[in-house]
């Protein structure tokens, strides 16, 4: 494994999103607020990480998929560039606040949305073995778990514990519930359902107005997680990463459906930076997809579900800018089943490694009772020394 080193905007014009926030401190449990804070953006569908970090200097790129790869990469050394429509990204890059892990996924091989999906979140041995997420698990050994914003509780950020969840509405016509009213019903029932009605009563007289475009949503989340009492960690959805078709445009490489979702990624990285301020020296903010595509494209200029992608890390708490990665090669030899970029990292183990540097935990604790896997192996030097 090596590390090699590196030296706005248009108007969003794609890309539903989702925020989720979550790590409010629990009375009576919480044991202090952790030394940073982590934030995760899932990239559903399953992005192409040759084309977000395209290896120029692999001699089979082009030979492989000269018809989808970008032209008009920015060079970050001598064997990889940057997709074009990450201009941000590459800036924090050059001021040494933004690294790439390569040829990396969790351990599954399937190509399933719905169970690749699952096990990125629950971060299990494999799909649908638990029950919790890696995230709400690593929250509750950190002593900060606590209430979600989001309108259901997504299971990267569920814990064992009786986690609760919240979403402010935006309805025509409709008003906030009055708090006394509920009380008084709360008051009628029985324990179970009283608890419910107090619950929401507690709501109704939260007054939050969150935005609903994915950079105003890494903003907001930001200006939260930057307060002393905020939350420490959130969790970003952005859709359409299933680029079977026109992932690239005909004629023009560096635009196209993966073009404009990375453009959306890359305003919700500004939007994170925008929002936290100050805070972004303890921050550490990384991509989740759960699988990448194949190395050749197919006929509709796109690509089919692969194996390994790339994760994508932003914040100050890196110790600089530059790409990891055990190259495998793209020569049909080198792929994995002879059709995708074969995965020499463990995704686990970089997002152990977050987890270690913004929550303080110990990477043996991670490894066995976060990842279930007690010899998953620590790459923390690689990122954060």
């Amino acid at each position: 494994m090596s590390k090699l080193t590196v030296g706005r905007r248009n108007i969003l014009k794609a890309g539903a999103a989702s925020l989720f926030l979550a790590g409010m401190p629990i009375t009576g449990f919480a044991k202090g607020k952790p030394p940073g804070s982590i934030s995760v953006i899932i990239l559903e569908g399953g992005m192409d990480g040759l084309s977000t970090i395209p290896p120029i200097g692999d001699p089979d790129l082009m030979r492989m998929r000269k018809t989808i790869s970008p032209e008009g990469y920015l060079p970050l050394n001598d064997f990889f560039g940057l997709h074009p429509s990450l201009k941000f990204y590459a800036q924090l890059m050059a001021r040494g606040h933004a690294s790439a892990v390569h040829a990396t996924a969790f351990p599954y091989t399937k190509r399933s949305h719905f169970e690749g999906q699952n096990l990125i979140e629950g971060g299990g041995l494999s799909p649908f073995s638990e029950k919790t997420g890696w995230l709400g698990r690593a929250l509750e050994l950190a002593g900060v778990a606590g209430r979600s914003l989001s309108l259901d509780m997504p299971l990267i950020l569920r814990g064992y514990r009786d986690n609760d969840n919240f979403y402010p509405a935006s309805i025509r016509g409709s008003g906030r519930p009055a708090a006394d009213l509920l009380e008084m019903i709360a008051m009628g029932h029985q324990m179970e359902a009283a608890q419910i009605f107090t619950k929401v009563a507690n709501k109704s007289k939260e007054n939050v107005q969150v935005p609903r475009d994915p950079a105003s949503l890494a903003k907001y989340a930001g200006q939260a997680m930057a307060q002393a009492d905020g939350p420490v960690a959130s969790v970003i959805r952005v859709e359409n990463f299933d680029t079977h078709a026109n992932q690239v445009e005909e004629g023009d490489t560096d635009s196209g459906r993966l073009a404009r979702q990375l453009v959306v990624v890359d305003d919700v990285i500004a939007g994170y930076r925008r929002g936290l301020g100050k805070a972004w020296d303890d921050a550490i903010i990384l991509t989740l997809t759960e699988f990448g595509r194949t190395v050749a494209g197919n006929g509709t200029l796109g690509t089919e579900h692969g194996y390994a992608s790339v994760g994508l890390l932003a914040g100050g708490t890196l110790s600089g800018s530059g790409v990891v990665a055990d190259w495998p090669g793209l020569s049909k030899k080198d792929q994995f089943e002879k059709r995708d970029l074969m995965a020499t990292i463990d995704y686990r183990s970089v997002c152990a490694a977050c987890l270690e540097k913004s929550l303080g935990l110990d990477h043996d604790l991670i490894a066995s009772q976060i990842f279930r896997q007690p010899d998953l192996p620590r790459v923390f030097e690689h990122l954060f020394a």
